[in-house]
């Protein structure tokens, strides 16, 4: 079934992936979380959640694999322009951390809540 906003929600996809490109590449991205290796964190967040929002948009299993591999290079693509901007660092342990939030967001889309933008679209109907 095609969501009825598609074109909407596919709009906040790619803000959601330009998001994370400026984050990735900004000298000073913030940091709001302070932990022990709380980048990792971001990353598998940053990524478990583009994966977790076009799999609600994408559901066959030929769209999803494409979709988990697009967004897998995409964070390892970044990773190596980090390194050659000369103020940010290519960290190897960042593109696994990225690989992990693409496996858990697609995860995630595999249970009920796979199912959050269809329901909303559903709450807008009166």
């Amino acid at each position: 079934m095609r969501l009825r906003y598609h074109g909407a929600w596919l709009a906040g996809g790619w803000l959601l992936v330009l998001l994370v490109v400026y984050l990735s590449l900004t000298p000073q991205p913030p940091a709001p979380l302070t932990f022990e290796n709380a980048d990792k964190f971001e990353h598998a967040l940053a990524y478990g959640t583009l994966a977790f929002w076009f799999c609600q948009i994408y559901r066959t299993a030929g769209a999803r694999v494409a979709l988990a591999l697009a967004l897998a290079g995409l964070g390892i693509g970044l990773e190596y322009v980090q390194g050659w901007t000369g103020y940010r660092s290519y960290d190897v342990l960042d593109m696994l951390a990225n690989g992990t939030g693409v496996l858990l967001g697609w995860l995630l889309a595999l249970t009920p809540l796979g199912r959050l933008l269809e329901w909303f679209e559903g709450a807008w109907d009166v």
